[in-house]
């Protein structure tokens, strides 16, 4: 192996081992709930503020993550990197193993589709609105999380990208190699996907058919990633790991803002809209939509 091929799978398996850290660590940071909800930490109350502040907080402690490892972490961490290191290992025999059938990657690029962040951000927008204009706090709580943690996904995918510059399974020859230009490691789709979803079966999770049904749909849009030859297998597996970690994180702190794991009304963000109202004119049948902010 030459100095340079052996400098970057040095790199490589670094990376893995802190974006792995990162998705185990922000898991780990939202533990189930307790009869008793223990009281906000110093640290949690500097992440109460506006929307904007929100993230900016919640991307300090997702950068921070990987220092904030304990022993017991190991338990799902380990698996979770040995799974990756043999998806590394056989990405370009699974994704040479596809064809071009059109079906295959006309389905598949619909389902892809609900993963993209215009479909996911229109989902997330439609709930908070629909939220606030039924006075249903919960629902519009859902919603701002939701984008939230979008964002935050958003944010760390583009991040990792641009550093692992890992081309797509149609390019390179196929190669999968890192660090030689390209944006397919991780997939955004997935991270996009699971972080959205985790945050939806969090806040519904004494619901069955909504909290599995949620992550069953997060799954779907990653494997249409890998069936459609967008992505190779260990790049789904890695953004859905951080859109995992992200939701989970963000659905947690939202729990914290709030003083326990009951969502309640906590300060409004001057960047949503405090009221939303409809109109509907018989005589001309139109519909209209109105859009109120408090400054």
């Amino acid at each position: 192996m030459n100095t340079f091929a052996g400098s970057a799978v040095v790199r490589t398996w670094m990376l893995f081992v802190i974006v792995l850290a990162m998705a185990a660590s922000l898991a780990a940071q939202s533990p189930a709930a307790t009869p008793t909800p223990e009281p906000a930490k110093p640290r949690d109350r500097a992440c109460q503020g506006s929307f904007l502040k929100n993230i900016a907080c919640d991307q300090k402690a997702i950068w921070m993550s990987p220092a904030k490892l304990e022993s017991s972490d190991a338990g799902w961490l380990v698996p979770l990197g040995l799974g990756t290191a043999g998806l590394i290992a056989t990405d370009r025999r699974s994704a040479g193993s596809l064809d071009n059938n059109r079906t295959r990657l006309a389905v598949s690029r619909d389902i892809s589709y609900a993963g993209s962040t215009y479909s996911l951000g229109t989902i997330v927008a439609a709930t908070y609105l629909i939220g606030r204009g039924t006075s249903n706090a919960h629902l519009r709580e859902t919603g701002k999380l939701a984008a939230e943690a979008l964002i935050d996904a958003a944010i760390v995918d583009f991040a990792f990208k641009e550093i692992t510059q890992r081309p797509r399974p149609l390019e390179d020859r196929g190669r999968g190699r890192f660090f030689t230009g390209g944006n397919s490691h991780p997939s955004g789709h997935s991270a996009a996907a699971w972080s959205v979803a985790t945050v939806f079966a969090c806040q519904y999770e004494d619901n069955p058919l909504f909290h599995y049904g949620a992550y069953a749909a997060a799954g779907a849009v990653g494997i249409s990633r890998f069936t459609a030859r967008k992505h190779f297998l260990s790049d789904i597996l890695i953004g859905s790991a951080l859109g995992y970690g992200v939701g989970r994180y963000v659905c947690h702190m939202g729990k914290v803002r709030n003083g326990d794991d009951t969502v309640g009304e906590h300060p409004h963000s001057r960047f949503l809209p405090s009221n939303v109202g409809g109109r509907f004119d018989k005589g001309t049948r139109e519909y209209g939509v109105g859009l109120t902010w408090s400054f």
